[in-house]
This record gives C-alpha cells, structure tokens and sequence, in this order.
C-alpha cells in the first residue's frame, strides 16, 4: 500500500529536515526520509549495530520516533528507542556509547509548536556532515513512503538513555564543589526534554532548586521553546524575587542553553562562552582551541590570544564546531545562537552541560555570575557591542545584495576601511578597527540577516544604519 505524499518539500537545512505537522511533516514523508537513512547506513554500517531513535516534547513526535523504528525494522535493523522524549545531547552521548549505527532524533529544536523535524547523529556522536547530509538527500527521490510490513527482520527494543549519559555528565562537573556553593537556582524546562535531567543534576549538586513548566505541553505554554528574552520572564521575575545566584533554561531539545544572572539580566550566548572560556582555563586548567562560528564574537579571538590558544573561525552551523572537536583538542566551541561544548565532551552542542559550567564557575569563584561576566569582558578587552538586523526582501533583492556585495564589497562602513572580505559563510567584511559584518542570505526564505560587531554603542547604531541604507538602494 502506498500511500501519496509531498516529498518536493523535503528539505535538510543546517541541522536536518524541519517541516511544518501535518503539512509536509507527514507520516509518509517521515517513512520516505527514514528510508533514505537507511539507505546511507547499508553503506556505512553493519546491521549488527543498533539504531537509536529519540524524540522530543512535540505534538505525535513519539508516533514519528515509532513509525521510523518500524521501517528501520521493517529493514532488518535493530532499533533502541527511548522510553520517554529525550535531550539531544543525550541520544549522540548514546549513539557514541553504545557502539550504535547512529541515531535519529525527532526534534524541531527551538522552533515553534507546530514544527517537528528529523536529524541523523552519526555514532560520533555529533551532527552528521554536509557530505553525510547530501548523501541522504539524493536518497530521498528514490525512497518509498510505503507502510513497513508485518513481518520485519529486525527488532525494536525500548531503554533508557539517562543513567549513562548523567553518569559522563559527572566526569565533566565538580558536583562537591557546586555542593559547597550552597546556590539557590531557578530552573525553567520551557516543557522541554531537559525536565527530569537537568534538574536531577542539580538536585544531585546541592543547590536550592526551584522549578517552572516541567511537563511535556506540545504548545510550549503558547510560548517558544528558545531559552532567551520574552520566554524567560517568569524565570526572571523569580531570580530578582528571591535573591538566587542563578536562573537556567535549555531549548526544547535540551541543546541550547539559557542563563539569566543574579541580577535578572538574560546573558547573551557570546558572554556565556567568554565566561566559560575563562572557567575552564583558569579554574579548571584546561587548554585546546577556542572554535567560533563566523557569526559569534572576536572577543573569544581576544582571549585565544592573551592564552596563547588556535582560535579558528567556521561556518554557521554546531556540525562545522563539531568537526573540528573530530580533528583537534578543542578547549570550547561555541555559536551565538545559543550552542557550546567542551573539551572532553562529544562534538554536538549541549545546554544541560553549558547551565551546570556556568554554575560550577560561580562555585568557584564565590563571586556573583554579573562580576564573572564583567571580569571575563575586561580580559578579553571588551566589551564589544553586537547587532543582528533581519531584513526582509524579495528574492530578487535578496540576490541582488549577494551578488553586490560578492563581486563589489564596499571599501569602507560608516568611515572604518574594510581590510578583507571573507567568504566562508555568507559575506563577512572584516574592518581595519576590528570591527566586523556579516552577510547571510537564508537558504529557504527571502531574508538577509546582517550581524555586525563593533566597540561602542554609537559605532553600532552607525554601521547598522549604513547597511540598512547600502542594502535598500540595491533593491
């Protein structure tokens, strides 16, 4: 029995497929795209491997995780699914440590309710490649959305993936000296999969916890589930209410963190990763590369240098950070989205390990988290004020400023000379101050984001006018 579907709009972006419930993320289409996993794995793995599969707190996520374990077992594979919706991080740990053929995770990450999508983690336990993607693409117009049989050659098999990831997890952390912090912690799951994780940890840490929204809710309480500004109010208005050290947050898939300091200020994920940079070199004596995306800040380039650490600069997207961790040792990588991992940890991005660093940090320190940020800044010889403009055009527009600023990049911004022009990501103009702005057209909509770095507020305000103006007469 076959059954029609819409395969045109099956699109893998920087971290998989993401579509919208019931539209083009289908039942159908969700067989098709497992089919042409599989396909790639016939070729990378032997079937004495299991696949993983997990998912997140999203509306018929569970039912999506299982119709993929059908057709997987449908085509001889063994399948270990998990037993309840499960961090992202979690399921690569897993993938990595139990010698699996890598795992499918069904999560639309912090996107809104009515999106769920689909990833591939590979059994290094980190996004798979743009080569692995591109593979699985070309996969997908020969695929079958055909239902599996009722006769599959595999198996399907449900666990746990907790115990063995909170048992790593605690290799990474000093749990004694956050218990001799004695901090008082505010914790918002946004009804994501970190409930029950995240919190257990701190419990296991010591600390007076306080939790809000820890129960699955498809809708997100309305809301999204991104851990910055509007959707952290609540947790704010409870760290300035009762005095805590420290308000903590993750996305819906657990991979993206969110921190709010004694004072209520939601911290930007640029200073998470300066403040966690300094932790782990001076704290905790580790060393390696700081890794950045193009997008993220150069106050990390700043800190690599008083360190005497590689600092390199990689596209947007954790699966390029990822790579590197592959290739070298990376102290941190990190993205200004919100996405950071450590040395020692797996190559995929983790906001249950990145909450817990930064109140180990403060444990340290015995300082408040504002003071560790302020002295993180000064180190690295900040501050550098950051901007990201969103500008909306049509297609033709948006081609036209690509194609401008590619082949004629201006020699100068609000009156700073531009020293080089990179083209790794988008269009990034790199100015002789050192200040910096970059270009990135999206991939699958008619908007061109602009970010922008510079060292003062009205240098900011400057270039961001400039670029606004620059991109209007290019329509």
């Amino acid at each position: 029995m076959s059954v029609t579907s819409n395969s045109g709009k099956i699109k893998f972006g920087t971290d998989g497929w993401r579509g919208i419930i019931a539209d083009d993320f289908t039942f159908p289409n969700v067989r098709k795209v497992t089919r042409a996993i599989a396909s790639y794995l016939e070729t990378a793995y032997s079937k004495d491997r299991p696949v993983l599969i997990a998912y997140d707190t999203r509306f018929l996520a569970d039912e999506f995780a299982r119709t993929a374990a059908q057709v997987l077992a449908d085509l001889g594979w063994t399948v270990k699914i998990t037993d309840r919706d499960c961090p992202t991080p979690v399921i690569a740990y897993n993938a990595r440590h139990l010698n699996s053929a890598g795992a499918l995770m069904f999560t639309a990450s912090h996107n809104p309710a009515p999106y769920c999508g689909i990833k591939y983690i590979p059994d290094y336990a980190g996004p798979a490649t743009p080569e692995i993607t591109d593979t699985i693409v070309a996969n997908i117009e020969s695929a079958s959305d055909d239902l599996p049989s009722n006769n599959p050659s595999g198996s399907i098999s449900i666990f746990d993936p907790k115990p063995d990831y909170l048992q790593f997890i605690y290799t990474l952390l000093d749990v004694e000296r956050i218990k001799s912090a004695h901090l008082k912690v505010k914790y918002d799951a946004l009804y994501s999969t970190s409930r029950g994780y995240l919190d257990e940890v701190l419990q296991q840490s010591g600390v007076e916890l306080e939790s809000f929204h820890t129960w699955r809710d498809v809708l997100f309480g309305g809301g999204m589930p991104e851990p910055k500004g509007e959707q952290l109010e609540e947790l704010v208005a409870a760290v300035r209410r009762d005095h805590a050290d420290l308000g903590l947050a993750t996305d819906g898939d657990s991979d993206r963190f969110g921190i709010v300091d004694e004072q209520g200020n939601v911290l930007t994920p640029n200073t998470v990763l300066l403040v966690l940079a300094r932790h782990l070199i001076k704290n905790k004596g580790k060393s390696g590369a700081i890794v950045r995306t193009v997008a993220t800040t150069h106050l990390l380039d700043n800190f690599a240098a008083k360190y005497g650490l590689p600092i390199y600069e990689t596209p947007v997207g954790f699966k390029y950070i990822g790579e590197k961790m592959r290739e070298t040792t990376v102290l941190i990588g990190g993205e200004e989205s919100g996405g950071l991992s450590i040395v020692g940890h797996i190559p995929e991005k983790d906001g249950v390990l990145a909450d817990m660093l930064v109140a180990e940090a403060i444990s340290y320190e015995g300082k408040p988290l504002s003071q560790l940020v302020k002295e993180a800044i000064a180190e690295a010889d900040g501050p550098l004020y950051n901007h990201r403009l969103d500008l909306h055009l049509t297609e033709a527009h948006k081609i036209a400023v690509i194609d401008s600023f590619t082949k004629n990049p201006p020699s100068e911004v609000a009156g700073i000379k531009v020293k080089e022009a990179g083209r790794k990501d988008g269009i990034k103009l790199y100015l002789e101050d050192g200040s910096w702005v970059l270009l990135r057209p999206s991939g699958t909509e008619p908007l061109v984001r602009v970010y922008m770095e510079t060292h003062s507020p009205e240098k900011l305000s400057q270039i961001s006018q400039e670029m606004e103006s620059i991109i209007a007469k290019l329509g």
